[in-house]
């Protein structure tokens, strides 16, 4: 076959070998959607690497998912090699609260008051826009309840509130907040680097603390421990937000097991935390008690969070107030024990 070129103006010869080549295509038989639809639902993956790891393995999606745990193994140590020395200054607070110190009923066991179980962590990021990420949130919320879960209690601590050991947050398996009776082989740290592969910016985890503690069962049903939480800015799962407080509250009275065991005492005491939590992190909170005055102070606050007639009186006038309406002033109350307030991005002394 000839044709004639126009830009030489002479004729060319095409064999028929050459026309075949030149109108054949690629045989490579593509995966179907629904196997990639099926892979990206359980990695998260793009869907070129799903398409990719499900050619690998003739479209077995085991033998996929193996192939991209390896790909993110060795592409998030390339990645987090590369970004290692980049400032991670936006992401997330995460704060999971695993027990709150309710009222149990066990059956053949006496009823009491059971134990805390709660943790607060920040994960860092390069820009805000990885920080509202949907995978960046759902890492962040279930490495808290990470750290909630595996932490015991230890009694010789005066704090309630602790660190968190990073280096052992970081190689403990990932327990999903979502679904925690799935197991993975995935730890924290290797979680953090698979994602690091996906997003492309770094990732770190700046600090971790807890609050374990058992029910005080040595020392009668009159002591009562509770977590209060709040997070700024929070996402829509409502885990994770810009800026959190966790506080220990303290309840003291003989009544306590009656006063627990009631809906409307617990339904007003969670309104109380929840007003304490976030009076601690909307304003300039730096300790519970101080000089008169001084409203870095909680108990020297108006209580603008509570609403209502706490708004024109002391966060420590209310609380007595509260107490004395349930019977509790006489042999205790309730109190703040101890509180932490993060903001992203904020310096770690």
């Amino acid at each position: 076959m000839v044709l004639l070129s126009v830009f030489y103006r002479r004729p060319i010869s095409l064999s028929p070998t050459c026309l075949w080549g030149m109108a054949s295509y690629s045989t490579t038989q593509k995966s179907p959607v629904r196997l990639v639809q099926e892979l990206r639902k359980l990695t998260d993956v793009p869907i070129s690497k799903a398409r990719e790891a499900l050619a690998a393995s003739n479209n077995d999606v085991d033998a996929a998912r193996k192939w991209i745990e390896k790909d993110l193994a060795v592409s998030g140590a390339q990645k987090a090699a590369k970004v290692e020395g980049r400032t991670t200054g936006e992401g997330l607070v995460s704060v999971c609260i695993l027990s709150n110190g309710n009222w149990q009923h066990r059956a053949g066991v006496s009823s009491e008051l059971g134990g805390v179980r709660a943790a607060m962590i920040e994960l860092n990021c390069e820009t805000d826009f990885v920080g509202r990420n949907e995978l960046f949130a759902r890492l962040a919320a279930d490495i808290a309840h990470t750290a909630a879960f595996i932490t015991e209690h230890d009694s010789s601590s005066p704090s309630f509130i602790r660190p968190c050991s990073l280096d052992v947050l970081w190689d403990a398996p990932l327990l999903s907040r979502s679904d925690p009776h799935v197991q993975t082989p995935a730890t924290v740290s290797s979680s953090i680097r698979d994602l690091i592969a996906k997003v492309g910016e770094k990732i770190s985890l700046k600090r971790a603390v807890t609050m374990v503690h058992g029910p005080f069962r040595g020392e009668s049903n009159a002591l009562g421990l509770r977590v209060a939480s709040y997070l700024h800015g929070a996402t829509s799962s409502g885990f994770q937000g810009r800026i959190g407080s966790l506080a220990a509250l303290g309840l003291k009275t003989p009544r306590l097991p009656e006063l627990m065991s009631t809906e409307t005492f617990v339904q007003d005491l969670e309104k109380l935390e929840r007003a304490i939590a976030r009076q601690i992190v909307g304003f300039d909170t730096h300790s519970i008690r101080s000089t008169p005055g001084d409203e870095t102070s909680l108990y020297n606050q108006p209580f603008m969070m509570l609403g209502g007639e706490g708004a024109n009186e002391t966060v420590r006038s209310v609380l007595d107030k509260w107490s004395r309406q349930r019977g509790m002033v006489k042999d205790g109350g309730i109190e703040v024990l101890e509180f932490v307030k993060w903001t992203v991005g904020q310096d770690v002394e």
